[in-house]
C-alpha cells in the first residue's frame, strides 16, 4: 500500500484523509481528491488494461474523459457493478473496488495476448473479408452461423450486470436564459458576466469542482492573485447569486434541437456508502434560450511505433497528474512532441526532482520562452527528433530516438532508458456539441486543428451558441478569460437580459497585466510520426480503444474507401466508446495524406451523442418497474379490481377482459357473460374510448374534411358512425360521433387510435386549414363511459333515471340526450357494438364509479352481468363489426370491410377520396371482408392464420388472405371467424382451406354478419 510516487506536498488532494481502496483484488492507498488513475499512479500501477483487438498491456494515456484504455468496473457487491468507467473519472472513495477488463486469467498474463502475435491475420476489414464464407460452411451463412456468435461472446470490453439495477435515477426539466458548458477559466467568466445582468444562468461542468484546467494552475496568477484563489472567489460570487445553478460532476453529454441540451449529473458515485433511497444520478433535460461552450481542448498523442505501452501519456495528462494530485509518473522521462507542452510539462517534472532523459522535439528549430526556460534548467532538448520504437514488457523501459533529416528520412540516434514517456501533438478544440447542434467548422492549417465556424454563412440557429476558450481556439489564459467574458456577455444581450450597457452591467473583467505560466499557443503536428522501421511490422496506434494504427487508415484508402465515413466504419476508427477523442484527428490526416488531398477535403466524422457514455439507467429514470410504462385506469378500475376481474393492457390502459365466478377459465367466463347480456343485460366499462370535442362555427366543413360520411344534415342530438381515411386512402380510424350543437361534435375514437386522431386533426387543422375556426379538445379522460347492453338495458337505465323518457320514439337507435342519472347530469347515446339494444352513458370522470354502481345495483336486480373486452370482441364479431387494428392493416379501405355505404358520394372533398380512385383501390380481387366457418364445429381457428385456395398450397405460392378474428360464438353454438379474403365477397358459399401443422382446415365463405342480420335486436 505504498504511495512511492506521490511528491511530498503539492496538489489539490487531502493528505489528512488517507482512502484505501482495491484493484483487481490487491489493497492501495490514496487521499480524498484523488481519482482512481491518480491513485494507482501514485502507487505505481500503469498497467490497467489489455486492448479489444490485440490484448496488449495499456497503461493510462490521459487524465479526462478523453482516456481510451483505462477503463474499469467498479463493483458495490454483486448487485451494483458498472462496467468501462474510465478511471480518470472514478473519484477515489473509502473502500472502492474497481478491477481491469478485456484479461484472463489475469491483467499481467492475458490469454488473450495470443492475438497480438497473430495480429496480420486481424488487419482492417479482416471480418468482412473473412466471415463471409469458406464454402463447405455455407458461404456468406457462415456470418450468421459459425462466426458471428463466437465474435458476439467475445465483443465488449467489460461485462454487464446480469441483475436488475438497483439504484435509483432522477430526471429534472429546466429552462434558464444562459447555460455555460464547462467551469474552466472561459466558463467562470462567461457564467460571471451573464450572472452580473441578472440573466438566469445555469453553469456546469464535468468535475467534481470548478476551475477546470486552473486547478493543475499552482504557478498561475490572475491580476497578480493566485490563479486558484480567483477560481474559489469567483465559485463563491457565483454560489451566491440566487440566479445561477451550478451543477458539478455534471456533463453536458448532448446537444439537440432549438438549444436543447441533456446533462448528466451524478450525485452518489462518489459516495462511500450512499443513503439509502438516495439517485444515483439525475438528468437534466434544459431548454436555454443562449449557450455558451467552453468545453476546452483535448490533447492529442503522437503516432509513433508501439506508441502504446503503459507508461507512456499525454504530457498534459503528466502535468496534471503532477500539479493537481501530486503524483510522479515516473523517475525517469523521455518527453516527445511537437508543441510547447511538452517544455511546460518537462519544467514541471524538472522541477519535481524527476530525472528529463531528453526532450524529443519534432520541430526543427524549436523556439520560445518555454524552450529558453528548459535549456537554462540544464534539459536535453533535440530538434527533428522523434522516437523510433519503445520496448519493455508490462511497462516503457526504453526508447529508440530518430533523428528527422531534410528529406523526411528518420536515422536511428541513440536509446534512452525511461519509465515513462510524456508526448503531445498539440491541442484539439472539443467541439463535439456545437458539431452536434449542427454548427458548421473551419479548419485553421497554420494551428492544425478544426474551430467552431459563427460568422457569415454559419448554421441558421448557431446564432444562440457562442464559443469561449480553448474551444474557440484561444489559448493564452488571459485571452481565454477575456473571451469568456465576451461570450457571456453576449449571451446575456441576445437572451433578452441586456450587456455591459445596460443599467445592470457587470464591470468590465479586471485587467490581467500579470500572467504567469499562462497555457501555450496551438500549432502541433497531425497525422504519423516519421519512422524508420519495417512499415508491415510497425505499429503505430491511432486509435487505442479499438487498436486501429496507421496502416489500417491506409490500407482502408488503398481498397479503395474514400469517404471519412467509410473509413471510419471499416478500420472502427473512433466508433469506440471514447468517440475518437484522441484519434479522430490524426486518422483525417492520414487518411488525406494517403489519398493526396488537403485535410479539409477529407471532410469529417460526424460527432454523435453521448459526449461520454451515460447509463441506461439515466435514461430511463423513473421509466422502471411499474412505471416502465404509465398507466392509465378508468374510473371503474377499482370496482372490477374488487370484482376479480382479469386486466388486459390495450395501449396504456388497463382494461377488465373478464370476470371469472369461481372455478371458471376465460372460455367459460367469456361464455357466460355473452350468454347473459344477450339474453338479459350486461353492463361494461368503454371509459377508455377516445373522446375529442370539436368546436366552432367551421366544425361541419371539418368533419366533412377529416370524414368520408357527411355530416351537414346530421340533426341534433343525433349520433353517426364515421369512418376516418389517411391519405392513401386506407382506414385509420373509425367511431360514433354526437352532434351536440350546431357547432359541437362529441367524437369517439378507438382506445389505442385517440392521440393519433388527434394529431391527424391538429395538423390539417394548423398547415392546411389555419383560417378555420375551429377548436379540439381531448375529453379522453373527462368522461367515464358505461355501456348497458341487452334486451332489459332500457329497464336498467330507467331505474336509475327516472326522469329521463328513453322510450323508442323520444330516443331511437343512434340518437342523443342528456339529464340526470343517479343524480348526475350525463351525456347517453342509444348506440350499440353488441348488436343488442345500447346505450352509452357518459357522465364526468369523477363520479364514474358512482354511477357505475348504481347501475350495477340495478343491473342486478335484472339478473345480469359485467362483461370485459374479451365478450365484447365476441359480440361485436358476430355482428361483423371490425376493429381498427384487426380487420384493418393499414392497407384496408372502407369498400375492402364493408363500409363503403359509410362514404359521402356527394362531398366534393375529403381526406383520402382521391385515393380511392387508383387503379389498386378499386380492383376486384383485393382483399374483402367475410366471414368464416369451420366444417368441423370443433375447431376454433388462429388469428393471423393464412387462407388458401387449395388444401394442400404449392410451396411459395400467394395465400387468399388471412384470419382476422376468430372465436367460439356462444349465441351461435359453434366456432365463427372473420377474415380478409381475395374476392371474398364473391367467393360466399364457397370453401377455402386455412393449413395449419395438423393438416389444412376447411372452412365455408360466408358474410361476415352472423347474427341477427336484419338487425332486429339491435333497434329493440
Amino acid at each position: 500500500m505504498s504511495n512511492a510516487y506521490r511528491s511530498r506536498e503539492g496538489g489539490r488532494i487531502d493528505r489528512r484523509q488517507r482512502l484505501t481502496f482495491t484493484f483487481d483484488g490487491k489493497p492501495y492507498r490514496g487521499y480524498a481528491g484523488d481519482t482512481l488513475a491518480s491513485a494507482l499512479l501514485a502507487n505505481g500501477v500503469h498497467l490497467v488494461g489489455r486492448s479489444f483487438k490485440y490484448h496488449r498491456p495499456r497503461g493510462i494515456l490521459a487524465a479526462g474523459p478523453e482516456e481510451p484504455n483505462a477503463l474499469v468496473d467498479v463493483s458495490r457487491g454483486e448487485a451494483r457493478s458498472t462496467p468501462n468507467l474510465r478511471a480518470t473519472q472514478v473519484e477515489l472513495y473509502e473502500g472502492l473496488n474497481a478491477r481491469s477488463q478485456n484479461r484472463w486469467p489475469t491483467l499481467a498474463r492475458d490469454a488473450g495476448a495470443i492475438n497480438d502475435t497473430m495480429s496480420p491475420m486481424f488487419a482492417a476489414g479482416f471480418y468482412y473479408k473473412t466471415f463471409m464464407g469458406p464454402r463447405f460452411l455455407g458461404g456468406a451463412k457462415a456470418w450468421t452461423r459459425v462466426f458471428e456468435p463466437v465474435i458476439r461472446r467475445a465483443a465488449g470490453l467489460g461485462k454487464a450486470p446480469s441483475g436488475p439495477d438497483p439504484d435509483r435515477y432522477a430526471v429534472r426539466h429546466a429552462h434558464c436564459d444562459v447555460l455555460v458548458v464547462g467551469a474552466g477559466p472561459a466558463g467562470l467568466a462567461a457564467a460571471t458576466a451573464a450572472a452580473a445582468t441578472g440573466a438566469r444562468v445555469i453553469l456546469c461542468d464535468e468535475q467534481h469542482e470548478v476551475g477546470g484546467s486552473l486547478l493543475s494552475e499552482r504557478l498561475a496568477f490572475i491580476d497578480r492573485v493566485p490563479a486558484l484563489d480567483h477560481v474559489a472567489a469567483q465559485r463563491e460570487a457565483l454560489a451566491r447569486a440566487p440566479n445561477v445553478t451550478i451543477l458539478t460532476r455534471t456533463t453536458a453529454f448532448g446537444a439537440f434541437a432549438q438549444n436543447y441540451f441533456g446533462l448528466l449529473q451524478r450525485l452518489t458515485d462518489h459516495l462511500p456508502a450512499p443513503a439509502a433511497g438516495a439517485a444515483r444520478e439525475r438528468l437534466w433535460q434544459v431548454r436555454a434560450k443562449q449557450v455558451v461552450l467552453a468545453t476546452g481542448a483535448l490533447e492529442r498523442p503522437l503516432v509513433f511505433p508501439d506508441n502504446d505501452r503503459p507508461g507512456i501519456m499525454l504530457a498534459g495528462a503528466g502535468y496534471t497528474y503532477l500539479e493537481r494530485y501530486g503524483v510522479r509518473p515516473g523517475q525517469r522521462a523521455v518527453i516527445v512532441g511537437a508543441h510547447d507542452t511538452i517544455y511546460r510539462a518537462a519544467l514541471a517534472h524538472h522541477a519535481a526532482g524527476i530525472d528529463i532523459a531528453a526532450i524529443l522535439d519534432l520541430r526543427p528549430q524549436p523556439e520560445g520562452p518555454l524552450v529558453t526556460q528548459a535549456r537554462q534548467a540544464g534539459l536535453r532538448i533535440d530538434g527533428a527528433s522523434t522516437i523510433t520504437g519503445t520496448k519493455g514488457r508490462l511497462r516503457v523501459a526504453k526508447v529508440m530516438a530518430g533523428r528527422i533529416d531534410d528529406d523526411g528520412s528518420v536515422a536511428n540516434v541513440e536509446q534512452f532508458a525511461c519509465d515513462h514517456v510524456l508526448m503531445s501533438a498539440g491541442w484539439t478544440p472539443a467541439v463535439h456539441l456545437f458539431s452536434q447542434a449542427r454548427g458548421k467548422l473551419t479548419f485553421d492549417a497554420a494551428r492544425q486543428m478544426f474551430l467552431p465556424h459563427t460568422g457569415e454563412g454559419a448554421t441558421p440557429g448557431v446564432h444562440a451558441i457562442q464559443c469561449a476558450g480553448a474551444c474557440h481556439g484561444v489559448s493564452a489564459l488571459d485571452s481565454v478569460i477575456e473571451d469568456g467574458y465576451r461570450a457571456g456577455d453576449t449571451a446575456s444581450q441576445r437572451a433578452g437580459r441586456g450587456g455591459r450597457s445596460s443599467s445592470r452591467a457587470s464591470a468590465p473583467p479586471p485587467s490581467r497585466s500579470h500572467v504567469e505560466h499562462a497555457p501555450p499557443a496551438g500549432g502541433g503536428m497531425l497525422g504519423a510520426a516519421p519512422h524508420n522501421r519495417n512499415a508491415a511490422r510497425v505499429k503505430a496506434f491511432v486509435d487505442f480503444q479499438n487498436d486501429v494504427t496507421a496502416k489500417d487508415i491506409k490500407l482502408a484508402t488503398q481498397e479503395g474507401f474514400r469517404s471519412i465515413e467509410h473509413v471510419k466504419r471499416y478500420t472502427t476508427t473512433g466508433m469506440a466508446t471514447d468517440q475518437g477523442k484522441t484519434s479522430n484527428m490524426h486518422a483525417l490526416a492520414i487518411a488525406a495524406a494517403a489519398l493526396g488531398k488537403p485535410l479539409p477535403e477529407v471532410g469529417l466524422t460526424t460527432f454523435r451523442q453521448p459526449y461520454t457514455p451515460i447509463s441506461f439507467g439515466a435514461m430511463a429514470g423513473y421509466a422502471r418497474g411499474n412505471l416502465f410504462d404509465p398507466v392509465r385506469m378508468t374510473p371503474i378500475h377499482p370496482w372490477a379490481a374488487k370484482r376479480g376481474a382479469v386486466f388486459e393492457d390495450v395501449g396504456n390502459w388497463k382494461r377488465a377482459r373478464y370476470f371469472p365466478q369461481g372455478a371458471e377459465d376465460m372460455h367459460a367466463a367469456v361464455a357466460r357473460e355473452c350468454r347473459i347480456t344477450r339474453a338479459r343485460v350486461g353492463m361494461f366499462d368503454a371509459s377508455t374510448l377516445g373522446k375529442i370535442e370539436v368546436v366552432g362555427p367551421d366544425a361541419t366543413r371539418f368533419m366533412d374534411l377529416i370524414y368520408t360520411n357527411a355530416w351537414a344534415k346530421l340533426g341534433l342530438e343525433r349520433c353517426r358512425y364515421g369512418v376516418m381515411l389517411n391519405e392513401a386512402g386506407f382506414i385509420m380510424d373509425d367511431g360514433v360521433v354526437a352532434r351536440l350543437a350546431e357547432d359541437r361534435f362529441h367524437v369517439t375514437t378507438t382506445t389505442g387510435g385517440a392521440p393519433r386522431v388527434l394529431a391527424h386533426m391538429e395538423d390539417y387543422l394548423q398547415t392546411e386549414f389555419p383560417d378555420w375556426k375551429v377548436w379540439l379538445t381531448s375529453t379522453t379522460e373527462q368522461w367515464a363511459v358505461i355501456a348497458l347492453n341487452g334486451p332489459h338495458a332500457r329497464a336498467v337505465l330507467q331505474a336509475v333515471a327516472p326522469g329521463l323518457d328513453l322510450s323508442p320514439q323520444r330516443l331511437p337507435h343512434m340518437g342523443a340526450t342528456s339529464g340526470a342519472v343517479a343524480g348526475i347530469e350525463a351525456r347517453i347515446f342509444r348506440v350499440s357494438f353488441t348488436g343488442e339494444l345500447g346505450f352509452e352513458v357518459n357522465v364526468p370522470a369523477d363520479y364514474g364509479q358512482h354511477v357505475w354502481e348504481a347501475l350495477w345495483a340495478a343491473c342486478e336486480a335484472e339478473d345480469g352481468v359485467a362483461y370485459g373486452t374479451e365478450a365484447m370482441h365476441v359480440m361485436r364479431a358476430e355482428k361483423g363489426y371490425i376493429i381498427v387494428g384487426q380487420e384493418t392493416d393499414g392497407t384496408v379501405t372502407p369498400d375492402d370491410v364493408g363500409l363503403g355505404w359509410a362514404i359521402g358520394k356527394a362531398k366534393a372533398d375529403f381526406v383520402g377520396k382521391r385515393s380511392l380512385t387508383r387503379p389498386d383501390i378499386v380492383k376486384p380481387d383485393r382483399k374483402q371482408l367475410v366471414g368464416l366457418m369451420p366444417a368441423d364445429e370443433a375447431i376454433t381457428l388462429e388469428e393471423g392464420a393464412q387462407v388458401t385456395e387449395s388444401a394442400s398450397p404449392e410451396v411459395g405460392s400467394a395465400a387468399l388472405g388471412h384470419v382476422t378474428s376468430s372465436y367460439w360464438s356462444e349465441a351461435m353454438g359453434r366456432p365463427i371467424a372473420l377474415g380478409l379474403v381475395s374476392a371474398g365477397r364473391a367467393r360466399e358459399g364457397t370453401t377455402v382451406h386455412v393449413p395449419m401443422p395438423d393438416g389444412s382446415i376447411a372452412v365455408t365463405v360466408t358474410a361476415p354478419q352472423f347474427y341477427d342480420r336484419e338487425g332486429d335486436r339491435l333497434h329493440g
